[in-house]
């Protein structure tokens, strides 16, 4: 390729989102003084673009707006223009994001908003197209107006953003009214289930219409409700509601059949047709979700499941030093010569091709039929493409499957007369065929930053899927990837996390000039990873570090007034607001997750200002909880565990030892979202024996491995059977 005509800033940033803007004719800065100080002197706005490497809407802008040389005249001469990945600086997204969903009513990707040289926003929207059309002004007309605007009326510019600062200072306050206490769990509970109850789509399962998201944080409350609520008929209605959605979502073609993992979301009401990219943080919360679903049901539909998932995850994100890079694009070129890329072109496929590459006869089917016949009827597969219109706006999709489940094994084997085994293994090797043609084509963008929230998340989804589905192999992965985050994303002098890494020359892990500090979300997550690895593989050194990194939060984001964790640091000037989120969306929100680590973290320390501090973030959502639980579905589940008292089930025996082994099995078999593990192996010397000095008077029982379940450290009489350790666990 030839030398190109424009290089800004952003070359020598290292996120992969800030230098796919690199050599637009926009003199794009990253966001910090550098920008900020030339918009004060030369007095100009800035003008704020956000988004990510991995998102449709933002590459449809850059081919639009920010590659026209017109275009960016204009937005170099009237405004200092800033580049933010939301992906590394969530603080800056999450202030004007507020700022766009309070002034226009909605909010996304890319978001574009215009500030004051003193950072305040007074204009903002999402995607704008280039000119004006019949219901959309056009990005050019808009840059225009506000630059006139700033000349014209500067003054009241200034005094309106003020105003503004001021209401959503108000309007985003999370806190603690007077000496509010926790609400009553059953109350935040049964409105939760209510509310998702009534929002459920009975046929395709999922909590909307369209678009639709996994959104793991429903699905998690539900296992909870009900296993608080076996025996009754709400109980048995909200297992099968997350069940069916787990199986619809898994037939849809927001699963990728043919290269596994997970696409973000479904553009339908079917999960048929998707956004296309495949995020980290979906992987590592649905790998979690299906193990429990396996756990709960013993249905090895779901274990296969999280083995797909993680087998993308260990295959296509993976670091070789490991760590998880966040996530693979929508968009590629569809061949190696198209000089476009579109939507969804990697994972999609016209009939003919796979008529071409599945030409076998199937032996006891009818006379004619071929392997192509039968995987084009089992996944949906038409002629003429089996993507509505509708969903494709821009005719990406025309012509072209997007493969889907659509009858059960044993319709498909009836239909060919053979056996569902027979047939099972026949669509296996068509998806292997499929998979091998994919691999001929351009893969898309590859987002290699590795972030500490989202490693988190994957950790957690390791190690629960290495215990439900009893896999050594995983437990070792997610081993692997904590040690990679203790190497490469924490700063052991000052004892605190950082919020990313690079993948950078010859593949070395490379860091950033300034290296960005951990936010809340990042300590949050690493701390409930730490605590499922340790209840995983039982090295207490994970537990020491979750400990530490638990101290280091509170110290760094508590509120001592309001309650609750601020997202953010204090002492950024270029940060308008401390916010804390208030929503469980496609992640959960960190002061949610905050509140079952406090937990864990009191039952593993005895440390009970812990359990004071949980019961503090539930008095500061208090109101939100109670009138709309569906929004905080992670942290209504922590308020039933809060109020219920964790369970520490503590097994006193040898670790290696055969039966310290079948009462650990019997232990991860269960599901029971209250309880905490530990085992006591005797050695008094060791990091739980001296947080907990209750541990020595537990005794093992005629020599055997012995299980106690204790709850606020007084404990049950001892059993060395698993038929009775189960019994107490609640099945």
């Amino acid at each position: 390729p030839s030398a190109p005509r424009h290089t800004n800033r952003l070359a020598k940033e290292k996120s992969p989102y800030l230098l796919q803007h690199a050599h637009n004719p926009v003199d794009w800065y990253p966001w910090g003084q550098e920008a900020f100080d030339k918009a004060k002197k030369e007095n100009k706005l800035i003008f704020l673009s956000v988004g990510y490497s991995t998102c449709h809407w933002c590459h449809v802008m850059e081919e639009e707006s920010f590659k026209s040389e017109e275009i960016g005249e204009i937005m170099n001469k009237n405004f200092v223009c800033v580049k933010v990945d939301r992906e590394e600086r969530p603080d800056v997204d999450r202030v004007y994001m507020t700022f766009v969903q309070a002034t226009s009513g909605g909010g996304g990707w890319p978001m574009s908003v215009w500030l004051t040289p003193d950072l305040k926003p007074f204009a903002g929207g999402t995607y704008f197209p280039p000119e004006d059309g019949i219901h959309r002004v056009g990005f050019r007309t808009v840059l225009l107006r506000i630059a006139e605007q700033w000349k014209e009326n500067k003054e009241a510019l200034l005094e309106n953003s003020q105003k503004i600062l001021e209401a959503l200072l108000h309007l985003s306050e999370v806190r603690a009214q007077g000496q509010e206490s926790p609400p009553p769990s059953q109350e935040v509970l049964d409105t939760c289930f209510q509310q998702l109850s009534n929002s459920y789509d009975e046929d395709y399962g999922g909590f909307s219409k369209s678009p639709k998201f996994p959104t793991p944080v429903n699905l998690n409350f539900l296992f909870t409700y009900w296993a608080l609520h076996r025996t009754t008929p709400e109980g048995a209605r909200a297992l099968q509601m997350a069940l069916h959605t787990l199986k619809m979502m898994a037939h849809g073609g927001i699963h990728d059949h043919v290269g596994q993992g997970f696409h973000r979301y479904s553009t339908d009401q079917r999960w048929h047709v998707p956004h296309f990219e495949k995020m980290l943080y979906d992987q590592g919360q649905l790998a979690a979700t299906y193990s429990r679903a396996f756990q709960i049901s013993g249905d090895e539909f779901f274990a296969n499941i999280a083995q797909d998932i993680l087998l993308y995850i260990s295959r296509d994100l993976s670091d070789q030093e490991g760590g998880f890079y966040s996530a693979e694009d929508a968009d590629s070129y569809p061949t190696t010569t198209s000089r476009e890329k579109r939507e969804g072109a990697f994972c999609v496929w016209a009939a003919e091709e796979i008529r071409a590459l599945l030409p076998d006869p199937v032996e006891g089917a009818a006379e004619g039929t071929t392997l192509g016949d039968v995987f084009m009827h089992h996944y949906g597969v038409k002629e003429t493409g089996n993507v509505d219109p509708m969903q494709d706006p821009h005719q990406e999709l025309k012509g072209k499957n997007v493969l889907s489940v659509r009858c059960s094994l044993e319709l498909t084997a009836a239909r060919w007369g053979l056996e569902p085994a027979r047939l099972g293994s026949l669509l296996q090797r068509g998806r292997q065929r499929l998979a091998a043609a994919r691999a001929q084509r351009p893969r898309p963008h590859l987002d290699t930053k590795m972030l500490a929230a989202w490693n988190g998340l994957m950790i957690s989804g390791f190690a629960q899927a290495g215990v439900a589905l009893a896999k050594p192999d995983y437990v070792s992965r997610a081993a692997q990837a904590a040690a990679f985050l203790q190497r490469h994303l924490f700063d052991p002098a000052s004892g605190r996390l950082l919020r990313s890494c690079y993948r950078g020359k010859d593949n070395a892990v490379e860091q950033s000039a300034v290296p960005i500090q951990g936010f809340l979300q990042d300590y949050a997550f690493v701390i409930q990873a730490l605590f499922d690895l340790y209840e995983a593989s039982l090295e207490q050194s994970w537990l020491e570090w979750a400990l530490q990194l638990q101290h280091t939060q509170d110290k760094l984001f508590w509120d001592p007034s309001g309650f609750a964790y601020f997202s953010s640091e204090a002492g950024d000037p270029s940060l308008l607001l401390r916010l804390k989120d208030d929503q469980d969306g496609a992640e959960p929100t960190a002061n949610s997750v905050a509140v079952t680590n406090l937990l864990r973290a009191a039952s593993y320390s005895g440390n009970t200002e812990w359990v004071e501090k949980a019961g503090q973030v539930l008095s500061a959502y208090s109101e939100r909880l109670r009138k709309i639980p569906i929004s905080l579905p992670e942290m209504a589940r922590a308020t039933a565990l809060f109020h219920q008292t964790l369970k520490q089930v503590v097994i006193c025996g040898d670790p290696q030892g055969e039966d310290t082994k079948e009462m650990l099995r019997c232990v991860h078999s269960v599901f029971c979202p209250n309880k905490v593990l530990m085992v006591a192996d005797g050695d008094s010397t060791a990091f739980l024996s001296r947080q907990l000095p209750f541990l020595a008077s537990l005794e093992r029982k005629d020599g055997k491995a012995t299980a106690y379940v204790c709850s606020n450290f007084s404990c049950s009489l001892p059993v060395t059977s698993a038929r009775e350790l189960r019994g107490m666990l609640g099945e």
